[in-house]
């Protein structure tokens, strides 16, 4: 988040088809849980897209980006890395650790599609595992950066926003940006 070393989030992977749903879902996720930039394979054009659009309408910052050698990213980063994985050491264990190393440098988050070469896991400085059972990498993604972040990218503040979400308990309430402070809203978010 902003303020401190960047965390970037990179999609290892990409199986058009397949994969576009899941893809765009990392970059949103990464958008809206705290990391400063999502890095796509060169082949996932539409979901780098989606992400912009998305930031351009909720604000940011936030940058999508698409990369034609992933593998090299990971090699070359100047920080640390974060590979997210359910083979990985249990995210509680690591946390503290990885939240100390972050003060100082900025950390890659990688977050698999297909089988993840092993190299991967040799250049990773942790391999992380939210839980060590089958589930979804966006729930791994979204589960990692709130530990990350201790909770504080939910209460961050989104810059050059066309439009805003009004919390409600009931409904649905999307409003232009410059309006939502403006809203008088009962106790029930009405």
């Amino acid at each position: 988040m902003h303020g401190s070393p960047e965390v970037a989030v990179l999609r290892l992977g990409h199986r058009p088809g397949r994969d576009d749903r899941m893809t765009t879902h990392v970059g949103l996720t990464a958008r809206a849980l705290g990391a400063d930039r999502v890095i796509l394979p060169e082949n996932a054009t539409q979901s780098r897209e989606t992400v912009r659009d998305i930031t351009e309408r909720f604000g940011g910052p936030f940058e999508a980006e698409l990369t034609d050698s992933p593998y090299g990213l990971v090699r070359d980063w100047d920080g640390r890395v974060v590979h997210l994985t359910m083979y990985g050491q249990e995210v509680q264990t690591v946390e503290a650790e990885i939240r100390t190393a972050h003060r100082e440098a900025p950390i890659l988050v990688v977050v698999g599609a297909e089988k993840v070469p092993f190299d991967v896991y040799e250049a990773a400085d942790w391999n992380v595992g939210v839980t060590n059972q089958p589930h979804s990498e966006v729930a791994g993604l979204a589960v990692f950066l709130d530990r990350l972040f201790e909770g504080e990218e939910l209460e961050r503040e989104w810059e050059e926003a066309d439009r805003r979400v009004i919390p409600r308990s009931t409904g649905k309430r999307v409003e232009p940006a410059d309006d939502a402070g403006d809203t008088d809203r009962g106790s029930d978010g009405r």
